[in-house]
């Protein structure tokens, strides 16, 4: 019988199965960052376990908040500096060189076609978008690895969503994903992995597959997955130009982390985004979510363009594309912050910086901290945010606030406009 996307890797990375339907799996890399890691690494220390598995496998950030805000994460940060010195981990990205982690590991190229990869954060399902199998885990998930470079999930299945049509203009892959997750709920794909694919996913960037998986997790997934091709041998090719004769050796070997023609799903899902708006949510939940003119002339206070959805270099353009030769409206703070250093620099390269500042934007420096309301853009009681981050659950980016979720497009016209509104005006 043929085999998805995700069981091929299982079966490439099997160490045994205890039970049926359990099976434990070799690691080809844990990510870590200072809000989730310390825990593990301060209980590993107490049981005088203090070792890694690969120091070379251990990808370390801090990204949250940064720099700290507080003694308690300026705790944080140092438990994760000197654990990093004690075992040698050469891939540690502390304040200047770090980034938001879910853009910079990519970035970095440690994420490839089959891997295995874990992180105690809930979107690094974020990395399927490069064929990999990538899931976040608890606190003991992430000693075992730390310690042994193994991990116990369930057996995998797979729901297969199968995107048709081409995007228009003003419409991004958040608008996808919004609508995916509208589609199936919160609760849908529980315990799935969910493989996207279609013309529409092979019309699609590394940017936007990583902001379609990225909210997988949203819809109850474990991981979502594309399937590896050309653009992922493209973005991927200065970090495996060794290993391959031409990029099309690469994507013939990648083909063998494509699902089987006769490969069995729990269900597949059909949707033509041709005719898709953009999208925002209403409420508290991510499947609350309506079509942008839905929600037209809603007011908001602040505009946040960022985070680990959509922080990237296309994501600034998006908004920029809007942005130029307009300000934002004067009852709007708006704030940007570009994911990696890299972002930066190119953003700084290519005058979008300067676009954003002469729009009246606040820059900031890589990191997570407006998205969960922990620094850098929190929100006051009773304030509302249109925000390209990932969740919009209740006081989510600030006690008693509310978030809107949108792409960067609509993000940007929300901003200038002074209440929520649709791009695709402004860009024609």
């Amino acid at each position: 019988m043929g085999q998805t996307i995700a069981e091929k890797i299982f079966a490439a990375h099997r160490r045994d199965m205890p039970t049926p339907g359990t099976e434990i799996i070799s690691l080809d890399a844990v990510f870590c960052h200072e809000i989730t890691t310390p825990i593990a690494i301060m209980d590993l220390v107490e049981k005088g376990m203090d070792q890694v598995f690969d120091a070379t496998k251990l990808k370390v950030v801090i990204d949250h908040v940064s720099p700290a805000k507080d003694s308690k994460t300026a705790a944080q940060g140092k438990i994760m500096r000197d654990w990093a010195r004690r075992h040698a981990i050469k891939d540690f990205f502390d304040i200047g060189d770090n980034g938001v982690c879910h853009a910079l590991f990519p970035e970095k190229g440690f994420v490839r076609p089959g891997y295995t990869l874990i992180m105690g954060d809930s979107h690094t399902c974020t990395h399927g978008a490069f064929g990999a199998f990538a899931a976040g885990v608890g606190t003991t998930d992430m000693e075992v690895g730390i310690y042994k470079g193994v991990c116990s999930f369930r057996s995998p299945k797979s729901m297969k969503i199968v995107l048709s049509g081409r995007l228009a203009t003003g419409v991004a892959a958040k608008d996808v994903i919004l609508a995916v997750i509208k589609k199936l709920t919160v609760a849908g794909a529980t315990d799935l992995v969910i493989e996207f694919c279609g013309e529409a996913v092979a019309a699609m960037d590394m940017a936007g597959r990583m902001t379609i998986c990225n909210m997988a997790v949203e819809a109850g997934a474990t991981c979502g997955i594309c399937p590896p091709d050309r653009v992922t041998a493209e973005y991927l090719w200065p970090f495996i130009k060794n290993y391959y004769a031409n990029i099309d050796a690469a994507v013939a070997d990648f083909r063998k982390w494509h699902a089987d023609a006769d490969a069995k799903y729990v269900s597949i899902v059909e949707m033509d985004v041709t005719n898709l708006a953009p999208q925002v949510t209403h409420g508290y939940k991510p499947d609350q979510v309506k079509d942008i003119g839905d929600m037209a002339g809603t007011p908001i206070d602040q505009v946040y363009i960022g985070s680990c959805t959509n922080g990237r270099m296309e994501d600034l353009r998006a908004a920029a594309a809007i942005l130029k030769g307009k300000h934002v409206a004067k009852n709007v703070r708006g704030i940007v912050t570009p994911a990696t250093p890299a972002v930066y620099r190119q953003a700084l390269a290519e005058g979008i910086i300067a676009t954003f500042m002469d729009a009246g934007f606040c820059v900031l420096n890589p990191t997570c901290g407006a998205c969960l309301g922990m620094s850098c853009g929190v929100l006051a009681e009773g304030e509302v945010c249109a925000s390209t981050t990932n969740r919009n659950f209740n006081g989510r980016m600030g006690k008693g606030g509310m978030v809107h979720l949108m792409s960067p497009y609509s993000a940007a016209a929300t901003a200038v406009a002074g209440v929520i509104a649709d791009p695709r005006p402004m860009l024609a």
